[in-house]
């Protein structure tokens, strides 16, 4: 094994980082990728410098992973910005603090509104359909909603 190490070739660099790049494209979340740019860089510099020892290698494969990694993390944390749409992904909450008419009465603490071109199922106090309310919460897909004493136009 010892013997292997010590004449390790760029190929066999540039042959680790390709099989790291391979495996990475299956889905390893961007952990691989970075190893195998930085087993890459080695086969060149191992390429260029062919008299390189292997310790020597292995350590720099080791710092360039480690600094190829955290500089990518870093980027990212720097790019990431807050959403322009934050309620994107949880539909409903758009309506929570408006203002609605029931559509069907509240009956046993369920009821439903109409808000936008779809019926919501709605939690609540029991009342009369055409009733004011104002949707407070939400849970899931039920809108959380309570009596208004006055409509606000």
């Amino acid at each position: 094994m010892i013997a292997y190490l010590q004449h390790l070739s760029f190929w066999d660099w540039l042959a680790f980082g390709t099989v790291l790049l391979i495996l990475e494209v299956f889905g390893a979340g961007g952990y691989l990728l970075w190893i195998g740019v930085a087993a890459a860089a080695v086969g060149v510099l191992t390429y260029l410098f062919p008299e390189l020892p292997w310790a020597l290698q292995f350590l720099i494969f080791a710092l360039l992973s480690v600094l190829t990694a955290v500089f990518w993390w870093q980027r990212q944390r720097s790019a990431a910005k807050p959403s322009d749409a934050p309620g994107l992904n949880r539909r409903g909450s758009e309506f929570v603090g408006r203002h609605f008419v029931l559509h069907e009465a509240i009956v046993g603490g369920r009821g439903k509104i109409k808000a936008g071109d779809s019926l919501w199922l709605v939690s609540g106090p029991d009342l009369p359909a055409g009733s004011a309310i104002q949707v407070t919460g939400q849970d899931g897909v039920l809108l959380i909603v309570k009596p208004l004493d006055e409509v606000i136009v």
